[in-house]
């Protein structure tokens, strides 16, 4: 099925390992532009492999997005070079998981400026610009430690919680202007931030990570973790004109955990 993203320039932060890349096969898959968007360059070069060994195409950009300057430059380096950005999908940064004796101000600060502040530092530019051409759809990867408190997650979840609704503030002001902002909130997928979040919940409880992981998985009535894959189908689907009517949603992708409206 021809989903209508095929020329469009799809640029991707986070796009060099975990659910970025797999959105960044996926959209190149789809025929668009991919442009992918990661502090390291060799990163974003073992990527570029990875796609070429399955004939697919990834241009590159590495800058920092934690720094506003960093993220303003490479957005108008991406739109002169490769043209207008048609779709932004933030999974560029995350908070570190800490154990509560470990928390402390500082640690609260730097949680924020690794997620939230790095997903905003794109989205401002970006979604000025797609407002004055009148058409555009931004996905924000968030997890889901925004919705549900985690006393390991107590940094990580607030900047979750507040890109949440930024997001959907976005949405509601841009609307008029053609363009989309929706958020997809995975659960537990098998990426290499799972296994952080386990070793931080194995210091604070000196249980075993093994443990800790079989009564999480216990807890998913689907029995399993997401693969990057299942997420960038959803984020593919939101950013396309197939869902050209759907604007400010925050789609759960838990496996059913939450359980709640």
């Amino acid at each position: 099925m021809d989903v209508g993203l095929q020329g469009r320039v799809a640029v991707i932060t986070g796009a060099s390992k975990g659910i970025g890349l797999a959105c960044a096969f996926a959209f190149a898959r789809e025929g668009a532009r991919v442009v992918g968007i990661s502090r390291e360059l060799t990163h974003l070069h073992a990527a570029q492999h990875d796609l070429a060994r399955e004939g697919l195409h990834m241009d590159v950009a590495a800058a920092d997005l934690s720094d506003s300057v960093a993220a303003q430059m490479v957005v108008e380096y991406i739109e002169n070079e490769f043209g207008a950005i048609g779709v932004l999908v933030n999974c560029a940064g995350a908070a570190r998981r800490t154990p509560v004796h470990e928390l402390h101000a500082d640690a609260m600060q730097a949680s924020m400026q690794a997620k939230y502040f790095t997903y905003m530092h794109m989205i401002d530019p970006v979604i000025r610009r797609m407002a004055l051409r009148g058409h555009g759809s931004i996905v924000s990867v968030v997890g889901q430690g925004g919705r549900q408190a985690n006393p390991l997650h107590i940094g990580g979840g607030a900047a979750n919680a507040a890109l949440m609704l930024a997001s959907v503030g976005y949405a509601n002001a841009y609307a008029s202007k053609g363009v989309r902002v929706n958020v997809i909130n995975p659960g537990l997928t098998r990426t290499g931030r799972l296994q952080e979040g386990l070793a931080a919940a194995s210091r604070a409880s000196g249980r075993p990570v093994d443990e800790l992981l079989a009564e999480q998985l216990a807890e998913i009535p689907m029995g399993r973790l997401a693969e990057p894959g299942e997420i960038a189908s959803v984020a593919v689907f939101l950013a396309s004109p197939l869902a050209s009517y759907v604007t400010g949603a925050v789609i759960p992708m838990d496996g059913g955990k939450a359980s709640v409206i």
